[in-house]
């Protein structure tokens, strides 16, 4: 797994995660550049966005494991107009869906390959990297594998 921190291409000025006491140890490790998920002891289940209880069963007998960071582009779309006022982002940039190794569908960013639809290709591997937006928290984005 990729845990090289990307060259900081623009200062960010995205939404910052609000780390809640069900997602504190997720953000803790993607801060070490690692992705964890939660696991359901119950229905043997990986599942994203981590809280307490499965989505699945909604057990409560759950844990963390620590993911391959491996995947797939499940679906993707290419932003080209500004999502919002204050944006002062990189234009074109995509967003995606990516289908983890251990079952989960994560929403992220596709980094490191041309907005274009010509070289991103649902079903291409992609493996996660971090980038380092405050001194707490490293948002996951997937780069071509």
């Amino acid at each position: 797994m990729s845990t090289q921190p990307q060259a900081a291409q623009q200062r960010y000025t995205g939404p910052v995660p609000l780390p809640q006491q069900e997602s504190d140890y997720y953000w803790q490790k993607c801060k070490q550049h690692e992705l964890w998920l939660r696991f359901c002891n119950h229905c043997s289940e990986a599942y994203f966005y981590p809280r307490d209880i499965c989505p699945n069963c909604f057990s409560r007998q759950t844990t963390w494991v620590k993911a391959s960071g491996k995947g797939e582009l499940y679906t993707f779309a290419i932003v080209h107009q500004i999502p919002r006022p204050n944006y002062q982002g990189p234009l074109p940039y995509i967003i995606a869906m990516v289908k983890l190794v251990e079952g989960p569908t994560m929403p992220t960013s596709i980094v490191g390959v041309e907005p274009d639809p010509q070289y991103i290709k649902i079903g291409m591997p992609v493996e996660v990297t971090f980038e380092d937006i405050t001194e707490n928290i490293s948002l996951p984005k997937f780069k071509p594998a």
